[in-house]
């Protein structure tokens, strides 16, 4: 090996630390050297197809754009058979949606003959990265692993890049550990380089290294697109001096430009170093590098975010200094920091300086500047002190700002006595005007004067004369807005008011506004909120027709209430009609429904259902496993719930607590309990932390199977692991214990629960009562008695442990022991006469009354 190789192998590890004077020395325009060419990285894959599959491409676009989609068309079985990576490619790149293309991705995937290639995983990993579903992604890079894909370094590197841009560092390392080993690619430097980007947004520095170091043993010379991520790993750590130390071998190589400078100047910021980043700006100026305005936005922005307003006034100075333009958009952030600091003063100087530059603020700025004065007389004041000063338009805005400010500030009744005011009908409010509110000059509201005081009424309930209101504007002929009739839509909406959101949407229509998603996602939440099926279907169809999808959580909404009130049948004929109209409902949705079945304890549906959405190209999650499970082991069917498991593992899906608590519970109940405390070994070599749900099911198991010893065990072992037992877990120990004939281990535990001011159920008293009397100790099962009694939770007729209780008083009155103290509780009053006696049934089975 040549030096110059060993040289380059070593490139970080020969780096002597730098001086903050050393670097501006570096900085200085007499150390010049010629930087590189950047290269790009982005890889880019243009499918020249002919013009057969072609044709395969422009009919395969519409059968997934234009649903329902139907996969057992002869038409799609027919595409199916002549997919080829190439096309399939072409397909993905021209959907827009992101759900479409991971349908037709899936579906794809499961056609004779075809198998996706590294271009096809790379399409669908840039939608989804667009679209940030990291999810999917997530699965994707394993599908992506398993199906023994060949891949070039470039196109690998292409696959970490989007992983990285979602800051999926551990599926990056790895796709790329296992990509290697398998020998389905030999990373490259550039794929080394997208990897290293990967890693560095999150600022994992032992990871790095360690890659770093695995590039050079692997005979890759790190580069500028190297060095550069690394550089922004060390600077997101706060390991400022390594940063350094990298800085300056990249300046050694000529490999410095605006982008690393800004990464450093970024980093000095956030340090709190504003003179070394200052200082640094102005070396950049002998360098014939400069920061462009975003960058100086941002440095501005991390200032004021950090409350550092006197700094951020200083940097913006010095960049006026260097001859940056003044910027609205700066200005506005200072005087947000000076107004959040309360420093009312500086933001007045401030805003003077902007009127003197002839630079007008917007309303944001003058909304923000009207929010900072505590009292609402300051802020007219200062409304008074500048009419004179501003034209219509400026007045129109600052009127707009106190509006604002009073409606956010919770004096709605005063913002609207004022837009009454500005609209020449001071008479109508209902608010006494100050002399200060009065109007001096005439000033016209337009519609954002509407849309703030009406937002404001609908948002306190004055829904009423909101609507008043927005009638009256076609009084003085200001038109309404998209943004008005949303926002009454919206608030008649949530108050189950439909029929006025529909009158408010065909007005909205006739004044040429086309309802938006929002529109009809506000109806259909309220329509979902009453059950009206029939309604939202209707609904959904004009939806699909004018290209709008319905909102998740009032699907949810319409499913769960349908469920909940014993409507299964409903709830799931509705998802199947919304597949019928074109939507492809959530898996959430689906999820309630087969939630559903499971309560009624129709699992042959939930099943059917919970395959159907499979087959439609969803893949389900653990929470929809989690559903069944549950279901399948409550239904005693534990076995099916295993495979179901097993299927669930196969897709690389995480069981949760709650997954090996449904699976517990099943066993505990069948009987199986061996294998319940099998499952519980397996969660703990799953790194799953069992929950106090998972060690009272089992407590409760080892009772019933006779083995109250084991439960005690148990339990100790629940409380070494800090897992703290909860009212349920000691009501089921006791009651495990009672039935185990173990009263006075009970009894222990009983009065452990009292001392920590947990009440216990009827049914523990009665429990213990039954224990003591069977095992012959009737003073303690009277002690049971009084501590009810005490309590003042002795049943009552409907309550289940209503009989065992009554009985428990009747075999205390008739034991010589007990029975005075019976006959004193019932004269004073604390236990009914009923309690005292006990329809019981002689040996010879003839019903007699005591």
């Amino acid at each position: 090996m040549s030096a110059h190789r060993i040289t380059n192998m070593h490139l970080l590890n020969s780096i002597k630390p730098i001086s903050q004077h050393a670097l501006f020395k570096l900085l200085s325009p007499t150390n010049k050297s010629n930087p590189i060419a950047p290269r790009s990285m982005c890889m880019k894959t243009e499918c020249f197809l002919p013009p057969d599959q072609s044709r395969i491409v422009d009919g395969l676009i519409p059968i997934f754009t234009k649903r329902p989609f139907c996969p057992d068309s002869p038409k799609v079985r027919d595409f199916g058979s002549k997919l080829t990576p190439k096309i399939v490619e072409s397909v993905l790149r021209s959907f827009k949606n992101w759900k479409i293309a991971h349908l037709f991705f899936n579906w794809a995937s499961q056609q004779s003959g075809y198998k996706h290639k590294s271009y096809t995983y790379n399409a669908m990993a840039s939608i989804l990265s667009r679209a940030r579903q990291n999810a999917p992604l997530r699965v994707l890079a394993a599908d992506l692993v398993k199906s023994q894909c060949w891949m070039t370094p470039g196109a690998l590197g292409f696959f970490l890049r989007c992983l990285g841009d979602q800051v999926l560092v551990e599926e990056a390392n790895l796709v790329f550990d296992q990509v290697k080993e398998r020998g389905l690619c030999v990373p490259n430097n550039y794929t080394y380089n997208c990897l290293l980007g990967a890693i560095s947004k999150s600022g994992l520095v032992d990871l790095v290294e360690k890659r770093l170091n695995e590039m050079r043993d692997s005979g890759w010379e790190p580069d500028k697109y190297t060095l550069t991520p690394i550089l922004q790993c060390y600077c997101n750590a706060g390991k400022f001096e390594k940063a350094l130390e990298v800085f300056r071998s990249m300046h050694e190589k000529g490999w410095v430009d605006s982008h690393v400078l800004t990464i450093l100047v970024l980093s000095f910021s956030k340090l709190g170093e504003v003179d070394m980043a200052f200082e640094l700006i102005e070396r950049m100026e002998g360098l014939n590098i400069r920061l462009n305005e975003k960058t100086v936005c941002v440095l501005i922005h991390g200032f004021v975010k950090e409350s550092k307003v006197d700094e951020a006034i200083q940097l913006f100075d010095k960049m006026r200094k260097l001859g940056f333009a003044h910027d609205i958009s700066i200005y506005g952030l200072l005087m947000e920091g000076l107004c959040k600091n309360k420093e009312l003063e500086k933001a007045l100087y401030l805003y003077s300086e902007m009127k003197e530059l002839g630079i007008y603020p917007d309303v944001k700025i003058l909304t923000k500047l009207m929010l900072s004065f505590p009292e609402e007389r300051q802020i007219l004041k200062l409304v008074e002190e500048m009419q004179d000063e501003l034209g219509e338009e400026a007045m129109i805005l600052l009127y707009n700002s106190v509006l604002n400010g009073l409606v956010t500030n919770g004096s709605v009744d005063k913002a609207y006595s004022l837009l009454r005011a500005m609209m020449g009908d001071e008479g109508n409010g209902d608010v006494e005007m100050d002399e200060l509110l009065r109007i001096k000059k005439p000033v016209r509201p337009n519609t954002s004067s509407f849309e703030v005081v009406i937002s404001g009424l609908c948002q306190i309930g004055q829904l009423d004369i909101a609507l008043g209101l927005f009638q009256d504007m076609d009084r003085i002929n200001c038109k309404g807005s998209l943004l008005l009739y949303n926002n009454l839509i919206d608030s008649l909406s949530n108050s189950d008011r439909v029929e006025e959101c529909y009158k408010i949407m065909r007005e909205m229509k006739k004044s040429g506004f086309q309802p938006t998603q929002f529109t009809y996602n506000s109806i259909f939440g309220c329509l979902g909120g009453r059950e009206d099926v029939a309604g939202a279907l209707s609904l959904l169809k004009e939806m699909r027709v004018n290209g709008h999808e319905p909102w998740v959580k009032h699907t949810a909404l319409l499913v769960k209430k349908l469920c909940k009130h014993g409507k299964v049948a409903e709830a799931s004929n509705f998802l199947s009609s919304m597949v019928q109209e074109g939507f492809l409902p959530d898996i959430i949705p689906y999820s309630a429904a087969i939630d559903g079945f499971v309560k009624i304890q129709d699992m042959d549906h939930a099943l059917q259902l919970f395959r159907d959405i499979g087959a439609r190209g969803y893949c389900a999650d653990v929470v929809a496993y989690n559903i069944i499970i549950n279901g399948l082991c409550k239904a005693g069917r534990v076995s099916e719930a295993l495979d179901v498991l097993n299927e669930m593992l196969e897709k690389g899906l995480v069981p949760s607590v709650v997954t090996y608590n449904s699976l517990i519970d099943g066993w505990c109940k069948s009987g199986d309990i061996d294998r319940a405390m099998l499952c519980l070994s397996t969660m703990a070599g799953k790194e799953r932390e069992p929950s106090v749900v998972t060690y009272t099911t089992l407590i409760n198991g080892l009772c019933n199977a006779g083995r109250p010893n084991d439960a005690l065990e148990l339990w100790n072992k629940m409380r070494e692991t800090g897992c703290s037992p909860n009212r349920i877990a000691f009501m089921a120990l006791i009651n495990g214990l009672c039935k185990c004939a173990k009263p006075d281990d009970a009894l222990v535990y009983f009065k452990e629960m009292e001392e920590k001011d947990m009440t216990a159920d009827t049914y523990v008293y009665a429990a213990l009562m039954d224990a003591f009397l069977s095992n012959s100790n009737p003073l303690l099962a009277i002690d049971i008695l009084k501590r009810m009694l005490h309590r003042g939770i002795l049943p009552d007729a409907i309550d289940g442990n209503h009989q065992l209780i009554r009985e428990a008083i009747f075999k205390l009155s008739k034991d010589s022991i007990t029975s005075s103290e019976i006959e004193g509780l019932v004269a004073e009053g604390r236990i009914s006469i009923v309690y005292s006696l006990s329809d019981v049934v002689s040996e010879d089975g003839d019903e007699r009354v005591s």
